[in-house]
């Protein structure tokens, strides 16, 4: 069963960025759209960015021109790149298959903008 771990979140102020990486065990990075989604306490997880097989690539209009989806297909891994980040951003992210999430969630990394 494909494996998918987050790393990189963390403690940023408003204004900051951080980068994401999500490590797949398998080849799925390359072979599916892939996408980066984030929940925040007592909310719906919600898909923030998404890339496809192709390269192309879509946003939330809450991260559009702040938030980058990356991957690397030869390292099986998917990045975000965020910048320009509120308080409102805070939440634990998470990757998976987009537009749904097809495979088992990981752990997820937690992201805090705060002050």
């Amino acid at each position: 069963q494909v494996q998918l771990v987050e790393s990189g979140g963390g403690l940023v102020q408003p204004g900051g960025s951080l980068r994401l990486s999500c490590a797949a065990s398998g080849s799925i990075v390359s072979v599916y759209a892939m996408g980066w989604y984030r929940q925040a306490p007592g909310k719906q997880r919600e898909l923030v960015a998404a890339i496809t097989s192709g390269g192309s690539t879509n946003y939330a209009d809450s991260v559009k021109g702040r938030f980058t989806i990356s991957r690397d297909n030869t390292k099986n891994t998917v990045y975000l790149q965020m910048n320009s980040l509120k308080p409102e951003d805070t939440a634990a992210y998470y990757c998976n298959t987009a537009p749904t999430g097809r495979r088992a969630w990981g752990q997820g990394t937690q992201v805090t903008v705060s002050s």
